[in-house]
């Protein structure tokens, strides 16, 4: 005898899920029609665009290479300067604080959540913030732009070095607890080989990323390449403009190819 039921209909989602997906999709254009009223996007501006680009191209080539020791070589050194230095007072500010917060070493929840918001502040705070703050405090120059980039530093150094505190293995200090070790020779002997690798991919990550924020932060008076860049731009020395970028990328591109080499080998 044959089955004479209607065969079964496969369908990939559910009403329910397919009304929820036409929610979601629904929502999203409404905010997008409300986005793009907000922005007031002028059409006139958009359509000429291309053809300003092509101008301002014009205008930038050739680079004026023969500025580069007067106006950018220095300017340039002191962006990493700011990058270095800025890395290093993050690491030292972001260690105590990323040990803090690691719950498995200070039991304190008062003390751990005390370190969250630390680490929250640092991060929510853009670098150019804290920038433009720094240099309200210390006034224009590199002292400003090396505590930006250390404060915006420390909270994703302390983070991650909170995490990885965290997820260590616990024979080893256990086993030096039992042994009567103080908690120094804990720390230098169970926790730091086992973080070592991340603590130094941390602070090389950082300090890449450092690189290419210190060559922005000198836009607010806090030192480095972008000051002359800003200078440049108000001056319209465009080939000089065109100049101080190409070296941006070039120390850019150098950073991570120096990153990575150092990683393979360390790490």
């Amino acid at each position: 005898m044959t089955d004479s039921a209607t065969p079964r209909k496969w369908e990939r989602f559910t009403p329910a899920q397919r009304l929820a997906r036409f929610g979601v999709f629904l929502s999203m254009a409404v905010l997008l029609a409300v986005s793009m009223r907000t922005v007031s996007v002028i059409p006139e501006f958009l359509w000429d665009a291309p053809t300003q680009m092509a101008d301002l191209f014009r205008r930038m080539w050739p680079p004026d290479t023969a500025s580069y020791a007067e106006n950018v070589h220095d300017a340039l050194v002191e962006t990493m300067n700011i990058a270095g230095m800025g890395t290093m007072l993050a690491l030292v500010m972001a260690l105590p604080v990323g040990v803090m917060g690691a719950s498995n070493i200070v039991r304190v929840p008062a003390l751990n959540w005390l370190s969250k918001l630390i680490l929250v502040s640092s991060r929510s705070v853009n670098t150019l913030v804290w920038a433009i703050l720094f240099v309200a405090v210390f006034g224009p120059g590199a002292l400003a732009g090396t505590v930006a980039i250390g404060f915006r530093s420390v909270g994703f150094c302390g983070k991650l070095l909170s995490e990885a505190l965290e997820e260590c293995d616990k024979g080893p200090i256990e086993a030096l607890r039992a042994a009567g070790a103080p908690w120094p020779s804990i720390f230098l002997k169970g926790y730091w080989p086992q973080i070592a690798p991340a603590f130094w991919g941390i602070t090389l990550f950082r300090w890449d990323i450092n690189v290419r924020e210190s060559a922005v932060i000198g836009l607010v008076g806090a030192g480095g390449i972008g000051v002359a860049l800003d200078t440049a731009l108000n001056l319209f020395r465009w080939q000089q403009v065109a100049l101080i970028l190409l070296c941006i990328f070039a120390v850019v591109i150098a950073a991570e190819v120096l990153v990575t080499k150092i990683r393979q080998r360390i790490i």
